[in-house]
């Protein structure tokens, strides 16, 4: 007998076996996907739309080929002839299963959209820009001594700024001469300097004396998400942020997969450099309609990344990061012209700058942390964690510094949690559970009040859990006794609430229950336990690494780094194990430290020189080939920790000593000593 076919939704994650003809949104419907649809599926309001990928998807376990959905239809067709389709959409409630499939939901399509958290924070930049405005008077051309426009520009900044080795690309060359007779040869330039050589790239020219304002981007490309800050290149004001998902997701979650699509599929690289462009184009423009000006005003754009979000922006086949030893392509900071990397919406002659990577799985992002909270100027010990799909972990203080890459996965983005999505409005943020009564109190997205409040919004829609959510009900059921040190929940019987129900073998713990309206039942898996057990076991493994190389068994302080880790209660995190132990009053939040240093790097050239010199300084360690990262790893896989003391916690926290692994069914009381399950 032939199964249905597969059908996999990304970025949920969610997944189920469907009939052939099945449409995508009722398969969406069905799964609680978050697909929008307002017209019932009738064609008209195109609120449906879905990105199929074909290709080999070994991280799903699928193949999907060409027919794996219906054919094109005449409503397709119709609505593409009106309003138009962009390339590769098709719409849910047209498109059927015809054989396993993965199906994007890009961000416009979801009901809920995410929140993407990624605001600038307050930091005060000493100001040195690669892109500044000058004013010149240019001599007039003279037929008794010939020179160019461009020569003549060149000798005025020369001449009247001391600036030296001027050059303007074909953009500017073709409507130079326009508007220097324009300005009646007094013009306004806006001229890059070169951060990695001594070249002055012409920008843009303004006839006469130009008062307006110069903008670049400070983009932080990470694996789930891409956030801008659109700055202003005169006092570095944050005149907008804005942030998407990262439509790299539909090939893969984490960065291994998407190596492992290049690899599996000829041309992959090269589609997904493409999808990674266009949603830059996206959102720049988008940014600048935010703050009120125009694209062409943005004169240039600094990166950070990951090493495999790295080579996926300039172009380049990530797969030798896939394999021992881990090459880089380049390490080196680059500077290019953005219209090389397709990135056409800001300004013609734009400039990028991309930080230099530490090395093959620590990127420029963490180059940005550490630009950003300077971990090698720190008197005391610093263990910095920039938490999300691959997180970037530092240990430092003025001695030396320390790095490390960890493959988490996107459990603490809320993928592969089974109520789990991305932070949206409707989603559970907070968690809080009664240790006497083992009921639960939550916020959601969107709403002030807890859900035991009275000004609750009764008929709010709680959609699912997303990463901060998961991460505090797990250790808010460990704190309770619901669930034990190997990670195990209790049932009914042994926890004493009805709320932990059976699920098969294991069992699981009910947060939310709005069946009886409609709603969606949200609880906590044994599956999701797991999921948040390797991710916060491969974070705690990198950190002691470190630690070990270090030679210190314990740190001073600790700093919380992405827009996650900004999210993250620092003693939710220290219960579930997700950290090495330290007071509370020691563990902080940086906020979008990589983001940070992208901004401070796009204000001042200086810091680019520094952080050349920075990350040279910086010890990599590989956590791949580490032989006691294994044993780290497993270790860390109880909550808190197997081994490992956590005397700080402990003197805040009282954990339950209860199992409920036993072959009776039994449960420990809090003094050790084995209860048996009563006879019925």
């Amino acid at each position: 007998m032939t199964s249905d076919p597969l059908v996999i939704f990304t970025p949920s994650g969610k997944r189920g076996r469907f009939p052939a003809g099945t449409p995508i949104l009722t398969a969406a419907r069905q799964l609680g996907v978050d697909l929008d649809s307002v017209c019932g599926g009738r064609g008209i309001c195109s609120k449906c739309q879905i990105a199929p990928s074909y290709g080999e998807f070994s991280k799903h376990g699928v193949t999907v080929r060409d027919g794996a959905l219906s054919e094109w239809n005449s409503v397709e067709q119709r609505y593409d002839d009106i309003r138009g389709l962009k390339k590769g959409r098709r719409l849910g409630c047209q498109a059927t299963v015809q054989g396993d499939v993965v199906i994007d939901v890009p961000p416009e399509s979801q009901v809920h959209r995410q929140v993407v958290r990624k605001a600038a924070a307050a930091r005060d930049i000493v100001m040195d820009p690669a892109t500044k405005m000058y004013f010149v008077h240019v001599t007039e051309p003279d037929m008794h001594e010939p020179s160019g426009d461009l020569e003549r520009l060149a000798r005025a900044l020369r001449d009247e700024w001391g600036i030296m080795d001027v050059h303007a690309p074909l953009p500017v060359l073709k409507k130079l001469q326009k508007l220097l007779r324009k300005g009646n040869w007094e013009v306004t330039v806006a001229l890059h300097r070169g951060s990695l050589d001594t070249r002055h790239q012409i920008i843009d020219v303004y006839p006469g004396f130009y008062e307006g304002r110069i903008y670049g981007l400070a983009i932080d490309l990470g694996s789930t998400t891409i956030a801008a800050h659109l700055c202003d290149l005169r006092n570095g004001t944050v005149a907008a942020s804005a942030g998407i998902m990262n439509p790299q997701i539909r090939f893969g979650e984490d960065l291994m997969s998407r190596v492992s699509y290049a690899m599996m599929n000829p041309g992959g690289e090269v589609e997904m450099t493409a999808a990674v462009r266009a949603a830059i184009n996206d959102l720049t423009v988008d940014i600048a309609a935010e703050a009120g000006i125009t694209p062409d005003q943005i004169m240039e754009a600094v990166f950070v990344c990951n090493p495999v979000m790295h080579h996926l922006l300039i172009g380049v086949d990530p797969v030798e990061l896939g394999q021992a030893p881990f090459a880089l392509a380049t390490s080196d900071a680059m500077g290019l012209a953005a219209r090389d990397l397709d990135l056409t919406r800001m300004n013609d002659a734009a400039q990028v700058f991309i930080l230099p990577c530490i090395a093959g799985h620590v990127g420029a992002d963490a180059a940005a942390v550490a630009l950003s909270e300077e971990p090698g100027k720190s008197e005391d010990l610093v263990l910095i964690v920039d938490v999300g799909t691959n997180a970037e972990i530092l240990l430092g203080d003025t001695s030396r510094v320390l790095a490390c890459s960890s493959p988490t996965g996107p459990a603490f983005e809320g993928a592969q949690i089974s109520a789990g999505q991305r932070a949206a409005p409707g989603a559970i943020e907070r968690v809080e559970i009664d240790p006497e009564t083992k009921e639960p109190r939550f916020k959601i997205i969107g709403h002030d009040q807890w859900s035991t409040d009275p000004d609750f919004d009764a008929a709010a829609q709680i959609t699912g859990i997303c990463g901060s959510g998961i991460i505090e009900a797990v250790a808010e059921m460990r704190m309770a006794g619901l669930l034990d040190d190997k990670g195990l929940i209790g049932s009914a019987e042994q926890t004493g609430t009805a709320r932990c129900i059976a699920t098969g073998r294991t069992h699981a713990y009910v947060l939310h229950d709005g069946t009886a309206q409609g709603g969606a039942l949200i609880s906590v898996t044994q599956g999701d336990i797991r999921a948040i057990q390797l991710a916060k076991s491969a974070l705690y493994a990198g950190a002691r690494l470190l630690m070990d190389e270090m030679g210190v068994d314990h740190v001073d302080r600790i700093t919380l780094a992405g827009a996650f880790g900004a999210h993250i209660s620092p003693k939710h995190a220290m219960v579930l194990g997700m950290i090495p132990d330290a007071p509370l009053d020691k563990v902080r939040s940086a906020g979008n430290a990589a983001g940070t240093g992208a901004r401070i790097a796009l204000c001042s050239v200086t810091a680019r020189q520094d952080i050349a010199r920075i990350v040279r300084q910086i010890t990599k360690v590989e956590t791949a080939i580490a032989p006691k990262f294994q044993e780290h790893f497993v270790n860390a896989n109880a909550i808190p920790h197997a081994t490992d003391p956590f005397p700080n916690l402990a003197a805040l926290v009282t954990l339950p000593h209860v199992s409920f692994n036993l072959g009776g069914g039994g449960s420990v009381d809090d003094q050790g000593r084995r209860r048996r399950r009563p006879r019925k």
